[in-house]
């Protein structure tokens, strides 16, 4: 998976790509993330890639000319290119599957300041892309939310396949609660269940926790798989025997 990223910040980007999950994945040549210095699309001595807003206004904003000139320099540029904005397509789950299954990789451009010149997003760029409802200083963090969510979902990245098959959102639920050593802490036992060695139990535990942590916090996201019909007559029955309200038609027989 090759991913570009242009910034005006290339030692950020390429710095957190090179270190953890993402480092390893790019010795083992499972993510190839390149990163791109808008600043070598300025022709001035300042390297300038900013001016301040026709109209007036505060604040500065990224020009259109250092912009395209840097990105049209890369030939082989990997599509679609996202400009990581506000106002942009929310990047969830379901989105980081859907780029993880691009052979041919994707590219995002890194916004800052007040915001971009609009002509790049209306001629240079395939879409935009939000990472949530709150503003950043720029896009290298927005970029790096979705390099890494993404990447996780490549083959061989993760030291166990199924890690990615077993976490919030993966299935439309929140993940269940996990546990380690020592089985008591302060008082506070390790349930049972997953000290018993029943495999069976311990699937049945993690579905049934899955589904009472998502509807007590994150109820939104169980609305949705009501909706959908995702969910079993026993998932349903579990939650009404819970003091769960479950939307009419979708109650056990």
């Amino acid at each position: 998976m090759r991913i570009d990223v242009f910034t005006i910040f290339p030692d950020v980007v390429a710095g957190y790509c090179g270190t953890s999950i993402l480092g390893r994945a790019a010795e083992t040549g499972a993510l190839d993330v390149r990163v791109h210095d808008l600043r070598a699309g300025a022709d001035d001595p300042r390297r300038s890639v900013d001016d301040s807003p026709f109209g007036g206004g505060a604040g500065m904003v990224l020009m259109a000319e250092p912009v395209f000139r840097c990105v049209e320099a890369v030939a082989d540029l990997p599509r679609p290119l996202y400009l990581l904005a506000p106002g942009g397509r929310r990047f969830d789950q379901e989105m980081a599957a859907e780029l993880a299954g691009r052979l041919g990789g994707f590219s995002l451009l890194c916004g800052r300041y007040e915001g971009v010149d609009q002509r790049v997003a209306d001629h240079l760029v395939d879409g935009e892309l939000s990472v949530g409802d709150y503003v950043l200083a720029g896009g290298e963090l927005a970029a790096l939310v979705v390099v890494e969510a993404v990447a996780r979902l490549l083959p061989d990245v993760l030291g166990n396949e199924e890690s990615a098959l077993d976490e919030s959102f993966t299935r439309g639920l929140l993940e269940y609660p996990q546990y380690t050593r020592p089985a008591e802490f302060r008082g506070w036992p390790v349930p049972e269940v997953l000290r018993s060695g029943d495999h069976g139990a311990v699937a049945a535990w993690r579905r049934t926790q899955a589904l009472l942590r998502t509807a007590r916090q994150r109820p939104d996201l169980l609305e949705h798989l009501v909706r959908a019909s995702a969910l079993s007559a026993s998932d349903v029955r579990y939650l009404v025997e819970h003091g769960y309200d479950v939307p009419s038609g979708t109650e056990p027989e």
